[in-house]
């Protein structure tokens, strides 16, 4: 995972868990990985993973087992959804609207993106 210094590191990679979520390779009930190995694998500091993990804990996406680890929340699906979609109508989509209107773009423009974005994901599904 390559870093962006415009956001922290602890929520780049709560981004990565969450988008994992969202993409089914964490699971609710899934053991996340432990701290440590988690540490290793983007090479940053123990520290970071924790305050990643703690910041994920209190959102209620990751539920902490004592002296077992860390496991995806039951709820943890809906509740990342509901992040990303809060997060999209305030940010992204604000800044597309944005680039729209400088591109001076139809809707005709934006149905054939669509049309396209669709059919790239169909025959990458196959």
């Amino acid at each position: 995972m390559e870093f962006q210094s415009s956001k922290g590191i602890f929520l780049q990679i709560a981004d990565n868990l969450c988008h994992q979520i969202l993409e089914g390779l964490l699971k609710p009930g899934d053991r996340v990985p432990s701290v440590r190995d988690l540490a290793e694998e983007y090479e940053v500091n123990r520290n970071t993973v924790m305050r990643t993990y703690t910041i994920l804990q209190e959102a209620g996406i990751f539920d902490n087992k004592r002296g077992i680890g860390f496991f995806v929340s039951e709820n943890a699906v809906e509740l990342v959804r509901t992040n990303e979609k809060t997060n999209f109508f305030a940010q992204d989509l604000p800044d597309f609207i944005r680039k729209v209107k400088l591109l001076k773009l139809n809707s005709n423009d934006l149905s054939e993106l669509v049309i396209e974005i669709k059919n790239n994901d169909i025959h990458e599904n196959q």
